[in-house]
């Protein structure tokens, strides 16, 4: 697109720092905090997940929207991002699965971004000062103006935006391109599953579910809000907390939920705000990274074991606030050595921050659905020897 054509944009961060740059996707005003992500590929799933809701992603990788976007790879119905942020920016993508250009994309959706400014600079001051609240906006053009609202904004710490993202009503998970996306051949296939799963969503990711469904999985998705009684009315073989937005210890129905459903002692899983709503129920507490992490190459592991992950949060569990005698940390964030996964010393409960089931990113931690799995399977053969 000519720049002449372009329409003007303004982006401004709580701290008064403005960036003047060029609109993309739609012509209004958001304002959110502003994160980046350093990943080179998968920003249609970025946009798309949930845990991004009430976020600004900045988007390291220079170049955005040279793929166009499509409906498979989709991690929910619609973008969850408040707004985007890139160096450049592909008005006519190049991909024989691409349906649509991602400017055109996000304009359908309203959600708007800013393309033209240095994301490198603006990287480093998040990474120098800390995630902040940011704007930006078509409408406002002066920085003043912008900032008065960015700063007049609730900051991400004690919000709870999973009453945003979790489904409203009950439904069984069923994807019939779930062939499409298997790339593990040693999984069962969901043609005749054998294990029920309840998922608690707190904004979870279709491909966790895909992934689940892949190892054998029945999966049943249920509201964030739902009793420990109606869950396990389903009577599940296991329990999955998934991931998504906000401040986890601001989630206390969640909490309160998974602490009744650690008494039924069924196999359990947790992922990214799973993985911290699970930390809260046994004890443990939460607090702010700096700037969180987000990206496909953070190496996780323990023990001279290490796998490169993806990971998306911005919260993670305290160590030294865990429950030793109940729980032990099973991967750490190599990086910065922050806790990347626990699991219960005598129950058949774990978790982990990162997100094993990629999309994108590797596939290195994808055992662990199959961990899952084998759990509930012990579960099940010892609930059958007691019958017996």
């Amino acid at each position: 697109m000519p720049l002449s054509d372009a329409i003007p944009a303004l982006f401004v961060l709580a701290d008064g720092t403005s960036y003047r740059g060029w609109s993309f996707g739609a012509t209004n005003t958001t304002i959110g905090e502003v994160v980046f992500n350093t990943g080179m590929t998968g920003y249609q799933e970025v946009l798309t997940d949930p845990s991004y809701n009430g976020q600004i992603v900045v988007f390291t990788y220079p170049e955005l929207g040279n793929t166009g976007v499509n409906p498979e790879d989709e991690e929910s119905s619609a973008p969850q991002v408040r707004g985007a942020i890139a160096r450049n920016i592909c008005h006519r993508p190049s991909n024989w699965r691409s349906t649509q250009s991602l400017p055109d994309y996000l304009k359908q959706h309203r959600v708007p971004g800013i393309y033209g400014i240095d994301t490198r600079a603006l990287t480093r001051k998040i990474r120098m000062y800390g995630a902040m609240n940011g704007g930006i906006s078509t409408e406002i053009l002066d920085p003043a103006e912008l900032l008065e609202q960015v700063q007049a904004a609730p900051i991400m710490k004690g919000l709870n935006l999973v009453r945003e993202v979790t489904t409203k009503e009950v439904y069984e998970w069923s994807d019939p391109t779930t062939d499409v996306w298997e790339f593990n051949p040693g999984c069962q296939g969901n043609s005749s599953p054998k294990y029920t799963v309840v998922a608690l969503d707190f904004g979870v990711k279709r491909n966790i579910l895909r992934r689940l469904a892949s190892y054998g999985c029945r999966v049943i998705v249920v509201p964030a809000n739902t009793s420990p009684e109606d869950i396990l009315k389903y009577n599940p073989d296991g329990i999955f907390l998934s991931n998504g937005p906000g401040d986890p210890s601001a989630v206390t129905e969640g909490i309160e939920t998974t602490k009744a459903l650690l008494k039924a002692q069924k196999p359990m899983f947790g992922i990214c705000m799973g993985h911290q709503i699970l930390g809260h129920a046994l004890g443990a507490e939460t607090f702010k990274l700096k700037f969180g992490h987000r990206g496909l190459n953070q190496p996780a592991g323990l023990q001279r074991h290490v796998e490169i992950t993806s990971q998306n949060h911005s919260f993670a569990i305290d160590p030294d606030s865990l429950p030793k005698n109940l729980v032990e940390i099973s991967h750490l964030n190599l990086n910065d050595q922050t806790v990347a996964g626990v699991r219960h010393k005598t129950l058949p409960i774990f978790s982990v921050q990162y997100h094993p089931e990629a999309s994108p990113g590797p596939h290195d931690a994808d055992y662990l659905f199959e961990q899952f799995v084998q759990t509930m399977q012990t579960a099940k053969q010892a609930e059958i020897a007691s019958v017996r």
